[in-house]
């Protein structure tokens, strides 16, 4: 069967147009042909198919020297929804954004374009980047392209969902505590969370800012390097950013690699296990050393992370109020005073997991309650960062599951709160110690005909999640892009 151009890593696609097999207008066709096909799954929230062909044939009319291409020329981008495009429109997926235009491009978006990215529109995503599912999205739920009654994952589902059913090439998303990796993991295709600081967050709407980052989805480990070495970089909008290491060659390694005791206890999917125990097994073969280390701490991580975050929230979302930025309700003049504005416009344009997550932060926040809760989330934040630098003096990386389980179905966790927050648990230390992680595909269960057994049906990816020291991205790059090689 012929490969369609959309389903091409990047690498193949810098390959085929080098050698002149293909044009960048087609490929971007190609791409479009296929978010039509799939529009139920509802990944775009907006699609920009004559902007993508006209820069297509554009860039195909500049092309001149079909061997010093830069690294993302004519490459078609999904954009997760809370990522600036100027002119475009960003909404983060809220009704109170629905209609504001970024005034400039996120910086991110500004590195790719000057690369020659193609980008054909935005994707859905849960309400402000706060969800595991994609449905906290004020406009419509994202469906699994593996298995449609089933969530994507979240935030990033749309964008997850759209590398997966190739309706790109390649994605971005933004990660506060597994927003790139779990859904990559329930999508079954790579994402990876940067180092704090490696990515610039100028132009990202913020939701947690000492959590914050944005990063790529893409089909294989070299992809999401490539993409990485574009992105990442100081930058002077962003005072948290750090000058970057310059593009380097990934040798194959060989690593001692830790696996947390704490990642495989109760609580972990039986058949997650054994699809990641499987994996590791393949890396031991290949000569990596396996080594069981403690991360003691980990079991705070998720209450921590559920102080820090809303804590956060409350104070990045104030200025959403009817006045400075996005929805106004109906007649101001109706309203008897500033706050009695404040109090419709958010309470009309915000969602119920929005309004929970500021509920929160402001409680922890408030006089009385900082020194009991924040403070000490923000103590065991420190000892949490410790626990991983203690680690690393063992391992070289640290390796377990992305989630505790498979892709769940749709409305099976949106009446429990805390048993959705638990799809993040094996994240968001990752977030809270700012450490580069990556998830990428280590095999798949089949939910119809029992997990485990392999038979005609649908199937559901499960991830692996890679965890390795501040600023030492090539060491998930290379023990990913291993693991493809025997998967």
């Amino acid at each position: 069967m012929r490969m369609e151009l959309c389903e091409l890593t990047i690498k193949q696609v810098q390959d085929g147009l080098r050698s002149k097999k293909f044009s960048i207008a087609e490929l971007v066709s190609d791409c479009l042909k296929a978010i039509d096909k799939n529009k139920e799954l509802n990944a775009y929230l907006e699609v920009y198919g004559e902007d993508a062909l006209n820069e297509a044939k554009r860039l195909d009319g500049a092309t001149s020297d079909f061997n010093e291409l830069p690294p993302l020329w004519g490459i078609p981008f999904a954009v997760k929804d809370n990522i600036f495009i100027e002119g475009k429109r960003v909404s983060a997926a809220s009704k109170i954004l629905e209609n504001y235009e970024a005034s400039y491009d996120a910086t991110a978006i500004a590195r790719m374009k000057k690369t020659g990215a193609i980008f054909l529109g935005r994707t859905n995503m849960d309400e402000f980047a706060m969800g595991s599912s994609t449905e906290n999205s004020a406009f419509k739920p994202t469906k699994n392209p593996h298995d449609p009654s089933c969530v994507p994952g979240g935030s990033s589902g749309g964008s997850a969902a759209a590398v997966a059913a190739n309706m790109c090439i390649s994605a971005l998303g933004s990660d506060t505590g597994g927003s790139i990796r779990q859904p990559a993991s329930f999508c079954g295709v790579v994402g990876l969370k940067p180092t704090y600081g490696m990515v610039s967050r100028s132009g990202l709407i913020a939701m947690a800012s000492s959590l914050d980052q944005i990063g790529p989805l893409t089909k294989t480990a070299e992809d999401a390097k490539i993409v990485f070495d574009v992105i990442k970089g100081k930058d002077p909008l962003d005072s948290t950013t750090v000058e970057s290491n310059p593009k380097s060659q990934i040798p194959n390694l060989k690593f001692k690699i830790g696996l947390p005791k704490e990642y495989f206890g109760q609580g972990l999917d039986s058949d997650v296990e054994k699809i990641v125990r499987d994996a590791i097994k393949k890396l031991q073969d290949l000569g990596h050393e396996i080594k069981e280390i403690s991360l003691p701490i980990s079991e705070y991580a998720l209450a921590a992370y559920y102080i820090i975050m809303p804590a956060e929230v409350s104070a990045n979302l104030a200025r959403f109020d009817g006045i400075r930025y996005g929805l106004v309700t109906s007649d101001k003049r109706q309203e008897t005073s500033l706050y009695d504005i404040y109090a419709k416009t958010r309470a009309e344009g915000f969602g119920d997991e929005v309004k929970r997550r500021i509920m929160l932060g402001t409680y922890t926040l408030s006089a009385g309650y900082y020194d009991a809760y924040y403070l000490k989330a923000q103590k065991v934040r420190r000892l949490i960062k410790e626990d991983f630098e203690k680690a690393f003096k063992e391992v070289d990386i640290i390796a377990g599951p992305t989630s505790p389980t498979p892709a769940f179905k749709f409305g099976e966790r949106t009446d429990d709160p805390l048993k959705m927050y638990l799809a993040d648990i094996y994240t968001v230390a990752v977030n809270l110690a700012g450490l580069p992680g990556l998830s990428m595909n280590a095999g798949w269960v089949y939910p119809e005909h029992g997990r485990g057994v392999e038979q005609e049906g649908k199937k559901l990816p499960v991830g692996i999640q890679f965890i390795a020291p501040w600023f030492q991205e090539d060491r998930v790059f290379n023990i990913a892009a291993q693991l493809e090689k025997i998967l």
